[in-house]
């Protein structure tokens, strides 16, 4: 299949969506990676290839390649799925997996970079080629290039099982979130609001029943633990939920995950050593900002230390009140959520369905773009007839401020059969400088939100708000990178425990009164956000913040501890090591039978391995950084400015604290993240 009838290999400014099939798939991988490594062998045997020019800068452009070919596979596995992509797409990784796995160990290859490394011309290359080189040495090295045989040959089998194994376990939590759904009757639907109603109709439409259903897609499921007041149902949903993919629930076995755990564990583990790592954990943490895992578990602990007393006032209080104003002697961990919905209520006079009709998703995504436009001083544009997976989809040429195009970003919103749930930030194209030709950064913004009802415009919850915000603040950092070279522009090379840093930067916005004033107006009237609700809702911002922050903790401890104290004798033990870690820092404890881990794509599927305490170490970050505009004015141009170019721009060209240092002048401080949460400093 040659380029012209296959659209993965046209050379295009975007990816041809409509004429993309399964089909293309691997014929596309086949060519371009024989294609990368004829090239590459050539590099290794040209005795001249030993300068950035001809060497780095060549790789740069194989590797962007390859990216271009399967980055729309990859999307529409996530967007689009069918059985003849998933298969498609699962051939297709294995062989990109190997090809890296080879590529990394190619012992030739790295001698090529590190002569270019040690020649005297490498010490007068500007900072972006030098990262670029030196990151190279670093991903040779945990590579596995300097093992000897049979260690070598074993550490590349144990990349292209994990590849498989990772793959496997997101798709059986996929299959198992799909297989289960639940029509409801009439006398199940109590307690819910007109926005949850509709959503429950929208899901016994996509399984061609009538009236409303239950199934256990994220905001499904979220409206129901919430709204719901029937505790059977409540009941029933937390459990086939939260038995995902296990040996437990619905469909017990049917895709259970507890072999796929045991396998990853056990090969990470593995590689970690074969690598000359005590554990994954300690390998984890060799290109990450915390540095040790010391460090990292000294930073979770504190931070239980200082949530489990407020979690545990929190819990007490809603017990209380469950058992005098609910009739709830016994609070279940499926009531948690309802019963915390009408204290709240009660508390604050605030609930999210009053607020959600202030949250039309046009005018949040039109305020949003405002208020980067105005902070970063850029443009957006919505540009017709680009090739799109469905028709909801939005494409936007983002724009300097001479109307020059910067980059661009495709929009999609709406949770639908074949769609992963959650929300992500994912590369389509990569900012390149090639010929004199610049190649714009294009970024995927995918959310799961409830789509429009009839006339009424899809309503947001003030938790979705932020997570647009959040997946926008991905974007970008990806589009107003400066670096022209893949490999370290954006959030390619950014430490993983700092890359949540843009992201969370601009969920700031969603809670300040100057921000919501863009875009908080009722979809009905146009009225602004009132001054009363707007105090409740702030009011209640830290409503059960210790009760969060602690379930973020035992997340993260459960993921590093996992890896850092794996032994091969005894296995995984996630439940068991779930259960001490719980006894530790949990103040809510599930049933017996709860599989959390077993739907734990972050870790087990997600990139997240010994690295879900990054979500929090960023969020001291983004808090700190925010408080510089909460200093200088939350649109100040100036500091607006400062950010996009010490932060933004510059990707993963240096190490992120050197970044937040040319930003903020001083070390990140936790002083900014504890008031967000409502915590003592």
């Amino acid at each position: 299949m040659n380029a012209i009838a296959n659209p993965l290999l046209a050379h295009n400014e975007l990816p041809d969506f409509g004429q993309i099939s399964a089909d293309h798939v691997n014929p596309a991988i086949d060519t371009v990676l024989e294609q990368y490594r004829a090239a590459v062998a050539a590099l290794c045997a040209d005795p001249g290839a030993r300068d950035f020019a001809q060497l780095m800068a060549p790789l740069e452009l194989l590797e962007e390649r390859l990216s271009r070919a399967f980055a729309p596979v990859a999307h529409l596995h996530g967007v689009k799925d069918s059985p003849e992509l998933r298969e498609a797409y699962a051939k297709a990784l294995e062989k990109i997996t190997q090809f890296h796995t080879d590529l990394g160990q190619n012992r030739a290859l790295y001698e090529a970079v590190q002569a270019l490394h040690d020649a005297p011309p490498f010490h007068s290359l500007d900072r972006a080629r030098q990262t670029l080189v030196e990151d190279s040495l670093r991903g040779f090295r945990l590579s596995g290039v300097a093992l000897q045989e049979p260690a070598r040959s074993r550490f590349a089998q144990i990349q292209n099982a994990l590849s498989r194994l990772e793959t496997a376990f997101e798709e059986a939590v996929l299959d198992a979130t799909d297989s289960w759904h639940k029509p409801l009757a009439t006398t199940e639907l109590a307690g819910f609001p007109d926005s949850a109603l509709a959503l429950l109709a929208q899901a016994a439409a996509e399984h061609d029943l009538p009236g409303h259903a239950a199934t256990l897609k994220g905001p499904v499921v979220q409206a129901i633990l919430t709204y719901a007041d029937d505790r059977a149902l409540r009941a029933e949903v937390y459990r086939a939920y939260n038995t995902r993919a296990s040996d437990q629930g619905p469909s017990a076995g049917q895709y259970d995950n507890s072999e796929n755990i045991e396998q990853i564990m056990a090969l990470r583990h593995e590689a970690a050593q074969l690598l000359g790592f005590a554990s994954a954990a300690h390998l984890s943490v060799t290109d990450k900002m915390a540095s040790s895992p010391q460090r990292v578990l000294h930073f979770l602990q504190d931070l239980a230390t200082r949530a489990k007393p407020v979690a545990e006032r929190e819990l007490a209080e809603l017990s209380a009140y469950a058992a005098t104003e609910l009739g709830l002697a016994t609070l279940e961990p499926w009531d948690v959520a309802w019963a915390a919905e009408k204290l709240r209520e009660q508390r604050y006079a605030f609930s999210e369905e009053e607020i959600k009709p202030y949250f039309p998703l046009p005018a949040v995504l039109d305020g949003m773009l405002g208020i980067a436009g105005d902070v970063f001083d850029l443009h957006f544009r919505v540009r017709d007839g680009v090739s799109v997976w469905h028709p909801d989809v939005r494409y936007y040429d983002v724009l300097a401020a001479d109307g020059s195009v910067l980059a661009g970003f495709y929009l999609d919103l709406y949770a639908r059969a074949s769609k992963r749930g959650g929300a992500w930030m994912d590369v389509c194209r990569a900012r390149l400088r090639h010929d004199g030709a610049l190649q714009h950064p294009v970024a995927f913004l995918t959310c799961n939100f409830a789509p429009p009802n009839g006339d009424r415009p899809a309503l947001l919850t003030h938790d979705d708000v932020l997570t647009l915000f959040h997946e926008f603040g991905h974007g970008l950092h990806h589009m107003l990178t400066e670096v022209d070279w893949p490999g370290i522009g954006g959030i390619a090379g950014v430490e993983w425990d700092a890359v949540e840093l843009p992201s969370q930067f601009m969920e700031n916005f969603g809670w300040q009164r100057e921000a919501l004033d863009r875009f908080a107006r009722h979809h009905q009237t146009g009225a602004t956000l009132p001054a009363e609700l707007f105090a409740k809702m702030t009011a209640a911002r830290h409503y059960h913040a210790g009760l969060f922050l602690l379930r973020q903790l035992e997340y993260a401890l459960f993921d590093f501890r996992l890896h850092l104290e794996f032994d091969p004798a005894s296995g995984a033990r996630a439940l068991p090591l779930l259960d001490v870690i719980r006894r530790e820092v949990a103040v809510l404890k599930p049933p017996a039978w709860h599989r959390f881990p077993h739907a734990f794509t972050h870790v087990f599927a997600g990139g997240y391995a010994a690295g879900y305490y990054s979500y929090l170490w960023a969020e001291v970050l983004s808090a700190d950084a925010f408080a510089a505009f909460e200093e200088a004015g939350i649109f100040d141009r100036e500091t607006g400015e400062r950010y996009r170019r010490e932060i933004l721009a510059v990707g993963g060209s240096r190490p992120a604290l050197e970044s937040f240092l040319a930003f903020r002048g001083r070390e990140p401080e936790p002083a900014a993240l504890l008031r967000s949460y409502g915590l003592a400093a």
